[in-house]
C-alpha cells in the first residue's frame, strides 16, 4: 500500500514538473513569433503615434514583426480587457495613457482592476497639449476666451478621445480652475475630434499638439495656450497656463505599455531591454523632438508602477466628480 502511495506521489511530482523545461524554454526562445501591441485609441493620436515608433524598432531587436493593432472605445477599457484576459505569455501587450488610471472612477463595471491585472513595462513618452481654438469662436487671446465660456456657459463644444482621456481630464481642470462650463462631445481618437475642430463643429480643444499644431500653423485653429510649464519646442510663441496665471498647470497625454499580469519575469525583462533600446536610440529620440513628445524621465517596471499610482491618486477624484464613462 505504501510502495503505491509512493509511487502515486512520484507520478504526481513527475507530472508537475515535466512542464518546467519546456517552459524554460519557452522564456529562452521568446519571442519566436509575432507580439501584439492593442492600442486603446484610434490610430494618429499620441499614443498611437508612440506605439508605432517603439513598435517597429521592437521589430528589428526581436527579429520578430511586432504589430500594432487598435481597439478604440469605452475610454480604453475595451483594449485593457482584452489584454487582462489574455496568456501572460509576452505575446499580447498593451499601450495605454492616463484613462488607465481613472478607469474604477469612470467605469465601475468593468470586470478587471486596472492596479493589480496589468504588468507594468515602461513608461514610453509625454505628449504636452495646446489649447486650440476654431475662428468661429469670437476670442482673440486666452483671456478673451476664458469671458466668453464665462459669458455663455454650456454653449461652446468641446472635443476630446473621450471620458477620461488625458485631454478630457485637462479640460475639466481647467474648467474647474477657471469656473466655466462648456459641452464635452467624445470622439473615439483625437484626430477625429480635430477633424471636428477644424470643420468648427467643436468649438476648442487641449489636446496633443503634435496634432494640433500643424493646423495652428495653417491657420485652420487658433492656439491659445499650451500645457507644459515651459513653452512648447512646436510652438514657442504661444504662452504656458501658467505664465497665464494658472500655476503650476501641467498636464499632457503620457503613454505607457502594459503586459498581463503573471507574465513572467524573464519575458518582462527582454520586453524593458527591447523598450529601453527604443528609447535611447538617437534616430528615436530625433523623432520624438520632431513630434513634440518628451522622453520619460525614468523606463522600466518599478518606475512605471509608481507612476500609474501617483496618476490614480491625482486624477481619480476629478474623474469621478466630473462625469462618468457610461
Amino acid at each position: 500500500m505504501h510502495t503505491r502511495k509512493n509511487f502515486l506521489r512520484l507520478g504526481l511530482a513527475a507530472a508537475a514538473t515535466a512542464g518546467l523545461p519546456r517552459f524554460a524554454a519557452a522564456q529562452d526562445a521568446y519571442p519566436d513569433k509575432p507580439v501584439r501591441v492593442v492600442v486603446s485609441y484610434g490610430a494618429g493620436g499620441a499614443i498611437d503615434v508612440v506605439a508605432r515608433i517603439v513598435a517597429e524598432h521592437m521589430t528589428g531587436t526581436f527579429g520578430k514583426t511586432v504589430l500594432v493593432e487598435n481597439k478604440p472605445g469605452a475610454g480604453s477599457t475595451i483594449a485593457a480587457d482584452l489584454i487582462a484576459r489574455a496568456a501572460p505569455d509576452g505575446y499580447n501587450l498593451l499601450v495605454t495613457g492616463m484613462a488607465h488610471s481613472v478607469i474604477p472612477e469612470l467605469f465601475p463595471q468593468v470586470t478587471f482592476d486596472p492596479a493589480t491585472a496589468f504588468q507594468p513595462i515602461s513608461h514610453l513618452g509625454l505628449m504636452p497639449f495646446v489649447l486650440a481654438v476654431h475662428p468661429s469662436v469670437p476670442a482673440t487671446d486666452y483671456k478673451s476666451f476664458i469671458a466668453y465660456l464665462r459669458a455663455h456657459p454650456g454653449t461652446v463644444n468641446c472635443g476630446s478621445a473621450g471620458p477620461g482621456s488625458s485631454a478630457d481630464l485637462a479640460q475639466m481642470l481647467l474648467a474647474k480652475l477657471e469656473n466655466v462650463e462648456f459641452t464635452r462631445v467624445p470622439y473615439r481618437s483625437t484626430p477625429a475630434a480635430m477633424n471636428d475642430l477644424v470643420a468648427g463643429r467643436v468649438g476648442f480643444m487641449m489636446d496633443s499638439q503634435n496634432v494640433l499644431v500643424p493646423h495652428v500653423r495653417s491657420g485652420a485653429v487658433r492656439a491659445f495656450a499650451v500645457s507644459s510649464l515651459e513653452r512648447s519646442r512646436l510652438v514657442p510663441e504661444v504662452p504656458t497656463l501658467d505664465e497665464l496665471g494658472l500655476k503650476g498647470f501641467e498636464v499632457g497625454s503620457w503613454q505607457a505599455m502594459l503586459a498581463p499580469a503573471k507574465t513572467p519575469r524573464p519575458i518582462v525583462d527582454r520586453i524593458v531591454k527591447a523598450v529601453d533600446a527604443t528609447l535611447n536610440d538617437p534616430a528615436v529620440r530625433a523623432r520624438y523632438i520632431e513630434l513634440g513628445y518628451n522622453l520619460p524621465q525614468k523606463t522600466g517596471p518599478e518606475a512605471l508602477s509608481v507612476f500609474l499610482a501617483a496618476e490614480a491618486a491625482k486624477w481619480g477624484p476629478l474623474a469621478k466628480a466630473t462625469g462618468t464613462g457610461g
